[in-house]
């Protein structure tokens, strides 16, 4: 397994954990405000000064046993790696507890990782409503169906998770917030997440809702999700 980035240290990524975030490299999707788009696009196995190998991750981990809690893995998207359950399971073998980024499309393989009890948690996005997911996405014509999936799939099992979406001026309406809401109605939690242009987005030009337009969106969501918050305002 190669990952792309490192964070030594967090606290906002893994909540309630010391912790620290690995990326991996590659997404199917190209969601036009994605922060992380040069792990998406622009990364290149045979440029080795760009990655990371396992090797070099898992000493890191071994020398922070007792000062970190948590891994974060995150990307990209990492399901896409078919090497990941096996790194999962040298991670869980060094007793830190693992949280999963995913965008849902891969339901059979985040099965495989429930099922083997190699998350503690989840954190799966919502791009929005499903009848503006695909623009939303990147994707034309994009299949819901392992979306669809990976929600159930989430909500029926005995792991910890939440849904969120990345909240945008120019693809997210509170009305499109309140669909997702009634998607999932009952969800363990839901976050909204404002937008923050890092300068590396997919598309150019594209804001945050003001903060009177994320508070409506957050009291729209609540009434379907009572454990809804906002991040990053």
């Amino acid at each position: 397994m190669i990952f792309y980035g490192l964070q030594k240290m967090t606290l906002l990524d893994y909540p309630g954990f010391v912790a620290c975030t690995l990326f991996t490299g590659g997404c199917n999707l190209r969601c036009p405000f994605c922060h992380n788009a040069d792990l998406v696009t622009g990364f290149d196995e045979s440029f080795p000064n760009s990655s990371i190998p396992e090797e070099e991750i898992l000493s890191f981990l071994n020398k922070r046993r007792g000062l970190l809690d948590g891994v974060c893995i995150t990307g990209g998207e990492p399901l896409l790696w078919k090497e990941l359950p096996a790194f999962l399971e040298k991670v869980k073998g060094l007793s830190f507890s693992v949280k999963l980024d995913t965008n849902g499309t891969f339901p059979e393989r985040l099965e495989a990782v429930l099922s083997a009890g190699l998350a503690d948690s989840v954190a799966m996005d919502l791009k929005n409503c499903r009848e503006k997911y695909a623009l939303t996405s990147g994707i034309p014509g994009l299949d819901l169906s392992g979306i669809e999936r990976s929600i159930s799939l989430l909500r029926s099992s005995s792991v910890d998770y939440e849904f969120r979406t990345t909240v945008v001026a120019e693809y997210h309406t509170p009305e499109d917030i309140a669909a997702v809401a009634d998607w999932v109605a009952g969800a363990k939690r839901y976050r909204l997440q404002s937008f923050t242009d890092s300068g590396r987005t997919l598309a150019p030009g594209l804001h945050a809702h003001p903060k009177e337009v994320l508070e409506e969106m957050l009291a729209l969501a609540r009434r379907r999700i009572p454990d809804t918050e906002l991040r990053g305002v």
